[in-house]
């Protein structure tokens, strides 16, 4: 069971979010059939938008992560709510790779640095609140950390990591901190001191779950696990609305989707495919040709009443 793990430190100056999120990530996996290296970014794409979707106060809240290095394997993009629940996919999930020369996933030279880290949040106003910055390193949690310095301006550090094994994804998890106005610089040495001296992520999560991350970035500040969270990989496709996606497409296109015979749509988050037959295909095209005519219908009284405002 994959969970998000939120604590402060008893001085109330530095926060700390934990996730261990190994059946997420390997849920993406097999629906994207990734190759290790798209696992592994796609992965620490997936828990970065899930500690700050996790975040989010407002309930019906979404957040979208997207990066896009220039590098091989594209555009990753994930999306979470408000309690962390997370979808997404990788542009070309099955890239191979060499691995580096201290035998790890190549990550860095998949995603590229020539682009953005770019969140969008959804927070149900009229417009969603935007922020990018320059990827530093490609290997998405220095990325992430990044992103947090400068278009939040909170200090902060992450660590993500993606253990895959011959099977599948042994383990998953990562841990996003961050400083309070205030913090003085004793307490960023202390924070500094103990991320040095971890163990890599996924080292800690083998034999542990997220507590440990916590245990181990707070030594010395005494943190206290405020919230725990279970957390998946969620996706929010239904028929209905690839139904109304589709009837987006116009009557004529329907028509002759309809002609070729059952149309089959597969979301692009999860491994859910729609179908749908021909007889459908046409009753949605009359439904779309019928609210096409009720707008153009609409669009002379519009203008006369624009005339009639006009002053003389």
């Amino acid at each position: 069971m994959d969970q998000i793990l939120r604590a402060v430190s008893a001085d109330g100056l530095v926060k700390i979010s934990a996730v261990s999120a190994r059946d997420t990530v390997e849920r993406a996996r097999r629906i994207h059939g990734c190759s290790p290296v798209a696992c592994a970014a796609l992965g620490r794409t997936l828990m970065a938008a899930s500690l700050m979707g996790n975040l989010l106060k407002e309930k019906d809240a979404s957040l979208t992560v997207r990066v896009n290095g220039g590098g091989p394997l594209g555009s990753i993009l994930a999306v979470s709510d408000s309690c962390g629940n997370v979808r997404g996919y990788v542009a070309n999930p099955h890239l191979e790779l060499p691995l580096r020369a201290d035998g790890k996933l190549d990550v860095g030279r998949a995603v590229g640095r020539q682009g953005m880290f770019t969140v969008s949040r959804d927070l149900g106003l009229k417009e969603p609140y935007i922020g990018s910055t320059q990827l530093v390193s490609g290997e998405i949690a220095e990325d992430f950390a990044q992103y947090y310095v400068e278009s939040e301006q909170v200090g902060a550090a992450a660590g993500l990591g993606v253990l895959v094994g011959p099977e599948g994804v042994v383990c998953a998890g990562g841990y996003l901190v961050q400083l309070m106005p205030g913090a003085p610089d004793e307490l960023i040495e202390t924070l500094e001191a103990n991320i040095a001296l971890m163990a890599p992520v996924t080292e800690a999560l083998r034999e542990n779950g997220a507590e440990v991350l916590v245990n181990n970035v707070m030594i010395g500040l005494k943190p206290e696990i405020v919230e725990t969270d279970t957390v998946e990989y969620r996706c929010s496709c239904s028929r209905a609305r690839v139904a109304q996606a589709l009837q987006s497409a116009g009557a004529d296109e329907l028509r002759d989707m309809a002609e070729s015979g059952e149309a089959e749509v597969c979301c692009q988050f999860c491994d859910a495919v729609y179908r749908f037959a021909p007889d459908e295909l046409r009753a949605m095209a009359g439904a779309a040709q019928t609210a096409a005519d009720a707008a153009k219908a609409e669009q002379p009284a519009q203008e006369e009443m624009k005339m009639e405002r006009q002053p003389e």
